[in-house]
């Protein structure tokens, strides 16, 4: 049974403060999904589903998050693979709500690392004392950047990628930003100012990284008939895929991501090809990040994406894949450093026709949101949602 079209998303908002120094964390969530809703036209008591990851606040999280918010539910949903875990939320709202267990589904994420004082993935960071990798990887010091340097280095060697190429990322984004009043760094750079501030990890720039920030955001996806039924453009979820990639037993390639994996079962369900998406929300945790995955998404061949992200060719109004036009987690925000939900709420935006007129792509009718969860190093997740204005 294909489940294209099974569900809408109907609802989309974003937390807009980067700082909450004044808030808990189960406030946040509980102010996104009011934003989701009231974004939406629905109310709480219209919600009978609850989808949420490790953000969520207490060792119950889920059951914590419904008490909190009062939530009267038949279905609640916990994966946490990190900052995939939206996209890969959407597609089990989706399956849930074929399957008849809930009716509208609500997923928030909410987070206040800046707050908290994380400064920059430089500090080797201990995961679970039982994790069966900790014996192996602690003792020699892995960070979140270095993990991601390693993949830049050897994609670098593999093909011949360069620092200017993965600045163009940077560029794109910094462009889109300017736009956004919300967005931590509205400074436009160029490709100079990223090759050009300091290495954090080699071949990685400061200007390479994403922000720090807090915040969340929140969607709301519910069956056709409820999506026909209410004021908002409709947005319907066509594809979706998830996938885990990891040490696979000593058979590490640093090279490729799991949206290798994740891609094609959504492409598939879409019954389209990347050259028919308009806009793409891609996860940009480092610019490495996004260049892998554009790559492993099929819009560019396996070590062509340096040249495929060159010379503006993701800025929208200028290259042939607008990407993050909210500037994304290199200059807008990652909040509780899990960005996923981010990407799917401009793709939404962008869709609907909402997002800023600088910046909207016209006539966007298909869009990818492709998140990614853990560390392109070790192990990770990617999760793939492609959406279609209808």
């Amino acid at each position: 049974m294909s489940l294209k079209g099974a569900a809408y998303i109907v609802g989309a908002w974003e937390h807009p403060t980067r700082k909450a120094t004044d808030k808990s964390i189960a406030m946040l969530h509980a102010e996104c999904a009011k934003g989701a809703l009231e974004d939406a036209g629905l109310t709480k008591d219209d919600v009978d589903g609850y989808f949420c990851a490790g953000d969520a606040p207490g060792s119950l999280g889920p059951l914590s998050m419904v008490d909190y918010m009062n939530l009267k539910c038949r279905h609640v949903d916990s994966t946490d693979v990190g900052g995939s875990s939206y996209q890969v939320a959407v597609g089990h709202a989706l399956e849930s709500i074929a399957a008849g267990r809930c009716n509208v589904a609500l997923i928030t994420l909410a987070g206040r690392p800046r707050s908290e004082g994380m400064a920059t993935g430089t500090a080797p960071r201990a995961g679970s004392p039982t994790a069966p990798e900790m014996q192996f990887e602690y003792p020699y010091g892995p960070t979140v950047v270095n993990q991601y340097a390693m993949c830049a280095a050897r994609h670098m060697y593999e093909y011949g990628t360069t620092s200017e190429q993965l600045a163009w990322i940077k560029v794109a984004a910094s462009t889109h930003a300017q736009y956004n009043p919300n967005a931590m760094l509205r400074d436009v750079v160029t490709v100079e100012d990223v090759v050009k501030s300091p290495i954090v990890a080699s071949p990685l720039h400061r200007l390479d990284c994403c922000v720090i920030s807090d915040g969340g955001g929140a969607l709301i996806v519910t069956k056709p008939e409820i999506a026909k039924s209410l004021k908002r453009p409709k947005v319907k979820v066509i594809g979706v895929g998830e996938s885990p990639k990891h040490q696979m037993g000593g058979e590490v390639d640093l090279t490729y991501t799991a949206a290798r994996w994740s891609g094609p079962p959504a492409w598939e369900m879409a019954g389209i090809r990347p050259s028919d998406i308009k806009y793409a929300s891609i996860y940009d945790s480092f610019t490495i990040t996004v260049l892998m995955q554009l790559e492993d998404l099929g819009f560019a061949e396996k070590g062509r994406g340096g040249a495929f992200v060159s010379d503006g060719n993701l800025i929208s109004g200028v290259g042939k894949l607008p990407f993050n036009t909210d500037g994304g987690g290199l200059c807008n925000n990652h909040p509780a450093n899990r960005g996923g939900i981010t990407k799917i709420i401009e793709a939404v935006r962008q869709l609907r026709g909402e997002a800023h007129p600088s910046v909207q792509v016209a006539n966007c009718d298909l869009a990818i949101a492709h998140g990614t969860g853990g560390s392109l190093g070790t192990r990770h997740c990617g999760s793939t949602v492609i959406l279609e204005r209808e």
